[in-house]
């Protein structure tokens, strides 16, 4: 009965790897849509998901001295064009309010695509003096981007995330927040999310509107393809002095604060499911998983069974363990394939045979693999084996990614190597070569990665002398 399931409700992902991930999208009940094109509904499931990730994130801010503000959803137009290059980056994608109730507005209101000059609006009012720095916000938000192609958790118009936003006193202060940030991006999807990155700084032409470096976090799908999944920016003071924001230093010197701002989405769900996804559906890492095990009565009818199916729950949910039983009257092939659709990294069956060997058989969601347990053992095992789960996911996503990355020295090698990875080449820095390398291998550079390698000493594009290495890739 599972594999009925998994054959009528999802497109095998060899088959049609895009159509396969709409379908998780909708059959693990992650979203629906929506009356308005691009704007989706976070399911239950999925919001579950996102909280777990907003957990993960927000004890880590915290720890590291942020404070949660909220900042209005609209942002007058005059405000706006105070940045040039940053509402020039925006400009194609802002949506308007116009009218209030019947009457037109006086000034254009924009949908917030983003919240920097409502930070710094802010900032140019309450910051007086050099004891009222730093100032570390981060807002949990919405925002609306009109994108014109929309697809689940990858690309709508109104999304979630977080946005960071800091000033500081001095340039070395705001590139050690800048960096400290994309790091904490970092481990979250490489220790939490089981998703490998590379860290690296975003290229002149990639680069975030306004901000003078853009580093980012890249994560490779197991289509091959890129996400950019975190990004973190430094902005000079570019922002500070547009807007008037202003401190007196330790010597009654009036200066400009040095700014950042970083932001991580439910973008991250979509590579959660396209990292580890497979043709049942959802797999979750079990540290991010709402549901860490499942368990299910093997024969309720007789004796027993139910009852030691309840205690197993009770013991788990005391054990800290995030677990959930399901004793309805559906088959156990129906619940095999609901809760392997939904990524539940581990199934924890019990029955009149497991009873007689003072058992529990867990089943686990990425190989299948069966372990008997001691019920005794429960306690000491379960999260023993989530772990081993847990890192079982991260250790086949590196896999990926490193059977998948390759040098080159020529356009043609890119072209031909992007199809299947990443490509990794020397670079002169030249914008151009930067164009001409997406127009004749349709590639975009996903990042200068900090962890440089000596490929060459030319650029593959112009043969000029280079001066760094570049990642290159198709991405999402």
């Amino acid at each position: 009965m599972a594999k009925d399931k998994q054959v009528t409700q999802i497109t095998s992902m060899e088959q049609d790897f895009a159509q396969w991930y709409t379908d998780v999208c909708t059959k693990a009940e992650l979203v629906d849509y929506s009356g308005v094109k691009g704007l989706f509904i976070l399911r239950p499931y999925g919001y579950a998901i996102w909280e777990n990730i907003m957990g993960v994130l927000d004890a880590k801010f915290k720890a590291t001295g942020h404070e949660n503000v909220s900042m209005p959803l609209l942002i007058p137009e005059s405000l706006l064009q105070k940045e040039k290059d940053h509402v020039e980056g925006f400009a194609p994608e802002c949506a308007w309010v116009t009218m209030g109730g019947s009457e037109e507005l006086p000034e254009r209101l924009c949908i917030r695509p983003t919240s920097e000059t409502l930070f710094c609006d802010h900032w140019s009012h309450v910051l007086h003096s050099w004891r009222d720095l730093p100032m570390k916000y981060n807002q949990w938000c919405s925002v609306l981007r009109w994108e014109k192609t929309t697809r689940p958790f990858l690309r709508g118009r109104e999304f979630l995330w977080q946005e960071g936003h800091t000033i500081h006193a001095t340039e070395e202060e705001a590139r050690e927040e800048t960096l400290q940030m994309l790091e904490i991006y970092a481990d979250c999807c490489e220790n939490y999310l089981a998703m490998p990155v590379i860290r690296g700084n975003k290229t002149e032409k990639e680069k975030f509107a306004g901000a003078v470096n853009t580093y980012t976090i890249e994560c490779m799908m197991h289509d091959h393809k890129a996400l950019q999944s975190g990004t973190s920016h430094y902005f000079g003071d570019g922002f500070t002095r547009a807007f008037g924001i202003t401190f007196q230093d330790r010597n009654n010197q009036v200066c400009y604060p040095h700014q950042t701002s970083w932001g991580l989405s439910t973008r991250t769900i979509g590579g959660l499911i396209m990292t580890h996804g497979d043709d049942r559906g959802l797999v979750l890492p079990p540290r991010i998983a709402p549901t860490q095990v499942i368990v299910l009565p093997i024969a309720a009818h007789k004796p027993g069974v139910t009852e030691a199916a309840e205690e197993l729950v009770e013991r788990l949910k005391a054990a800290g363990i995030r677990v959930k039983g399901d004793f309805s009257d559906n088959s156990p092939g129906w619940k095999y394939a609901e809760y392997e659709m939904k990524g539940v990294p581990l199934r924890l069956e019990i029955g009149p045979r497991d009873l007689e060997n003072h058992q529990a058989v867990a089943v686990r969601r990425d190989n299948q693999e069966k372990v008997f347990i001691p019920l005794d053992a429960l306690e000491k095992t379960v999260p023993a084996l989530l772990e081993t789960v847990q890192q079982a996911l991260f250790d086949k996503a590196k896999a990926n990614l490193d059977s998948h990355t390759w040098a080159a020295s020529t356009v043609e090698e890119v072209r031909e190597k992007a199809q299947d990875g990443f490509v990794k080449t020397m670079w002169c820095g030249d914008t151009a070569c930067e164009e001409k390398m997406k127009e004749l291998a349709g590639v975009s550079s996903r990042c200068i990665p900090f962890a440089q390698e000596e490929l060459g000493d030319v650029c593959p594009c112009c043969g000029r002398p280079a001066r760094q290495m570049v990642i290159w890739g198709v991405a999402y």
